[in-house]
Formats: C-alpha cells, structure tokens, sequence
C-alpha cells in the first residue's frame, strides 16, 4: 500500500503563489518513479474533482488549459515526493488539492488513479 501526504495548502490573497508538496510513502517499490504517474486533481465545494496536473518520467508533465502558464509540476523522485508551484493564484482556484498516483501515465481520469491523499485546501481571496 502506497500512502500519500499532501501539505502547504492555506489562505493567500489573488495574485500571490503557494507551493503544495505531496510525499509518497510506505511500499514504494524501486521501480514506483518510473511506473507511477503523480498528479494533482482539485475539488471546489459543489462541484465534480477536476484534473489539474500529472507529471511521469515517460511524457513529462501535462496541465489543465485552465492552469497552463500559471502552474508548475515537478517531482523529485529521491525523495518520491511531487511538488505543485501556482503561481498568480485566482478566487476560481480555490479547491480542495489531491495529490493522486496511478499507472496509468498521463490520465486526466480520476478513475485511473488508484492512490489518492486526503487533500489540502486551498483559498484564494479576492
């Protein structure tokens, strides 16, 4: 079983930047960084879990139109840890982040991801 723990949420205004770490442990096997794709899906209140980014070592790092150019995915596979770098933060951002991982590199489903955190709330004020 593989646990993931998200972290670095909190309240910013619009226009300033938070960074969201999300840490991958216990059975992490040697192979989890070339196999496992780890991406950032968000949920705002009364709306559906929507795909933000996924980074794998095969294709790289994709984003959702809606953050492109704003936000930035990297991954630090020594550590199996993924980081979410946003950047001019807007009031539509504000969600609940997940960090999730999955095989199937580069899925914007969330029901490819068989891993999921409990999630980091992020808000953002106008």
């Amino acid at each position: 079983q593989v646990q993931l723990v998200e972290s670095g949420g909190g309240l910013v205004q619009a226009g300033d930047s938070l960074r969201l770490s999300c840490a991958a442990s216990g059975r992490i096997s040697v192979t989890f960084a070339l196999t496992y794709a780890m991406a950032w899906f968000r949920q705002a209140p009364g709306k559906e879990r929507e795909f933000v980014a996924v980074t794998s070592w095969s294709i790289g790092t994709t984003y959702a139109d809606s953050v492109k150019g704003r936000f930035t995915s990297s991954r630090d596979n020594a550590k199996n840890t993924v980081y979410l770098q946003m950047n001019t933060l807007k009031p539509e951002d504000t969600a609940v982040y997940y960090c999730a991982a999955g095989e199937n590199v580069g899925s914007t489903r969330t029901s490819d991801y068989k891993y999921w955190g409990q999630g980091t709330q992020v808000t953002v004020s106008s």
